[in-house]
């Protein structure tokens, strides 16, 4: 697991800014912190992915070079996720890509409990691929784990990575039980979850904050 907030570096900015109640009211620096740490996550992930040693040829000669040897497939959960999202479609910019709508669906007179619905998922083959899902809040990890198997239905992946900005203690113990498999990259971890199953102190509502309130 690799957490960015436990080393100095640009993203404790980007985070404190995602964060900041003043700061948020500017949509589209949300959506832009958020997009630039995709794009950190994505650098750092590209180091654990395998090359191609080619020669590429210049004007003056030619040049040894490593190149990745297969593009990864980019997933997200619609809609919070989509700046996030092109965070790493920005820097793995010849990638495939997969998205799924997936949503809290309360439960009448059950209080805050809640069912994960999902109403929308494509992707291409997955087949021995590299998977990264990436979602910007990782509550109880039970949106994450249901995109996650309802994805397999498109081949099982070689290897998969997970990235979010925000987490909580219990959804990284939620999927590293339910999803040994896969690599856990966080912008931070946070508190806990309240007793509405958010993040505290978190950052909010990452969708409405991006795109504007839901009704």
């Amino acid at each position: 697991m690799f957490v960015f907030t436990q080393q100095p570096s640009l993203a404790n900015q980007f985070i404190a800014e995602l964060r900041d109640v003043s700061i948020q009211r500017d949509r589209l620096r949300f959506r832009r912190n958020l997009e630039r740490l995709g794009e950190l996550m994505a650098y750092e992930i590209s180091k654990t992915l395998p090359y191609n040693n080619v020669k590429v040829k210049t004007p003056l000669g030619v040049a040894d070079t490593q190149v990745l040897r297969q593009q990864p497939v980019l997933a997200t959960i619609l809609r919070a996720g989509l700046p996030f999202h092109q965070g790493f479609a920005n820097y793995f910019d010849q990638a495939e890509n997969a998205f799924a709508g997936a949503y809290r669906g309360y439960v009448p007179g059950e209080g805050d409990e809640f069912e994960i619905e999902m109403d929308y998922i494509v992707g291409p083959d997955l087949s021995g691929k590299v998977l990264i899902l990436c979602d910007p809040m990782l509550a109880t990890g039970r949106s994450l784990e249901k995109v996650y198997h309802a994805l397999l239905r498109y081949g099982i992946p070689a290897q998969t990575h997970i990235a979010a900005v925000i987490a909580s203690p219990e959804g990284v113990r939620h999927v590293q039980q339910q999803l040994p498999q896969c690599h856990l990259w966080l912008g931070a971890i946070d508190d806990h979850l309240n007793e509405h199953f958010y993040i505290v102190p978190g950052l909010g509502d990452a969708g409405d904050l991006s795109y504007g309130a839901k009704v």
